[in-house]
């Protein structure tokens, strides 16, 4: 890094103590913007980074509820709504025990990037809180998210806020918040929330799409390099929404998907994941994923360790981490290196550690940056606000038409801005760059608010 983004990384390190992720995000981004900063001597002089690290405001609030025993519980919420550049703040609501202030600066601060690399007005936002929604009852729930939306409903709105779903939140909560939100407003405001049911506002295509989006990412990326997806071999950790819709669309492209996990363990089935049950688990029983035994005896189950995950020693041609931050370390990427796997697709967030993707990098893997493969979900999320504005639905095939569009324009755009800056095919550096610029140029003509 130059003096100017060393300077400020360190200023953040400083200001942000015991935040790892946060820090590991912004050195992510801060160590890639080096050749447009040296093109653009504006920026540093108008403090881009400085402003663009810092959120806008950050909202802490604590969530009372009481269980089915009749006990008060207290959980904590967050909001960061991190940036407003181009659009109304957007991103999704995490709900699980790791929860903390780091984790939603970091989600919030990948965010403002992914959303300007879908091309549509949308700022960047993030929230949510330590509530584990398992193995709670759907009342549990219900209480818990009108609890949280009695405090978070003043700092939402349709053109201002625009939440949506991420790690327990799907479906269920979205409902019951949505009608908390409703009922406290007295109003329809269709738009204030996304990743509604079709029912009551929600848009066909959106459960697929963050998946669907990442496969379409892997498509254009492969085929810029002499590559398909037919005949290879897929490994996916996780089984939630983005992981089932991954392994879906893969499918469709040709591939097999060989190995699939929660947070229990890995299923191994080399015939290829049988998703139909996989669905039945994850999505209507809400089961772990050793249950997938009960029908296929054949499979191999592995167990996880604690902060290890044997599904990265799975020899294969594809790598797609869809379940949560740092899912890949070093040591994993060198084993996937080994059993030749030749690219990654970031599903999740951030799941690829610093040191891994500058492996992969260094070894010849494609990577698939998780702020441009995994920006299907929101712009999807920004398709289900366009119609919730129109009063109006697009079918199927209309939202995935647009989304497959949106992917292709931002692997393209990824590309170019690594061709521009002579960075071959890292895309990781290519996406960071392609954002950094529109977010920045807003900033300038905006001036200093």
């Amino acid at each position: 890094m130059n003096n100017y983004l060393d300077s400020v990384l360190k200023d953040v390190k400083i200001k942000n103590l015991n935040e790892p992720e946060f820090i590991q995000a912004v050195n992510e981004v801060l160590s890639s913007v080096e050749p447009i900063l040296d093109v653009h001597k504006e920026y540093e002089d108008l403090s881009i980074l400085e402003r663009m690290v810092e959120p806008e405001r950050i909202i802490m609030f604590r969530v009372p509820w009481v269980n089915d025993n009749g006990k008060i519980v207290v959980n904590r919420g967050y909001r960061v709504q991190f940036s407003s550049l181009i659009g109304p703040y957007k991103g999704g609501l995490r709900f699980h025990p790791s929860v903390n202030l780091s984790i939603i600066k970091f989600l919030g601060f990948e965010q403002i990037f992914k959303n300007a690399l879908t091309g549509l007005p949308i700022g960047g936002a993030k929230g949510g809180s330590d509530f584990d929604p398992k193995g709670k009852s759907d009342a549990e729930v219900m209480r818990f998210c009108q609890s949280f939306m009695t405090e978070l409903y003043r700092h939402i709105g349709q053109d201002v806020d625009v939440p949506a779903g991420d790690i327990g939140v799907g479906g269920r909560e979205i409902g019951y918040l949505f009608g908390q939100y409703k009922r406290i407003r007295n109003a329809y405001e269709g738009g204030v929330l996304t990743g509604k049911d079709i029912c009551y506002g929600g848009s066909l295509a959106r459960k697929e799409a963050t998946g669907y989006g990442l496969l379409f990412y892997m498509r254009e990326m492969l085929s810029a390099h002499g590559q398909d997806l037919k005949g290879k071999t897929v490994i996916i950790s996780g089984s939630g929404n983005v992981a089932i819709y991954a392994a879906e669309k893969a499918y469709q492209m040709g591939a097999t998907v060989i190995a699939m996990s929660d947070s229990n363990g890995v299923i191994i089935d080399k015939k290829g994941i049988d998703l139909d049950l996989i669905k039945q688990i994850k999505e209507v029983e809400r089961g772990r994923i050793k249950e997938y035994m009960k029908k296929h005896s054949d499979v191999t189950y592995i167990e996880n360790t604690p902060n290890y995950s044997p599904i990265w020693e799975i020899k294969a041609d594809i790598a797609l981490p869809c379940a949560t931050q740092n899912d890949i370390t070093l040591e994993d990427a060198k084993k996937l290196v080994l059993n030749g796997v030749f690219a990654v697709g970031e599903g999740a967030n951030m799941p690829c550690t610093y040191d891994a993707i500058e492996y992969f990098h260094h070894n010849g893997v494609l990577v698939a940056p998780a702020k441009a493969a995994n920006a299907g979900g929101v712009a999807t999320s920004a398709i289900e606000m366009s119609q919730n504005s129109i009063r109006y639905y697009y079918t199927f095939e209309e939202v995935e038409r647009k989304l497959e569009n949106i992917m292709i324009n931002i692997f393209n755009d990824c590309k170019n801005a690594a061709d521009t800056y002579n960075l071959g095919s890292n895309y990781v550096a290519g996406a960071n760059i392609a954002a950094f610029k529109k977010l920045a140029e807003a900033m300038k003509m905006q001036g200093v608010v």
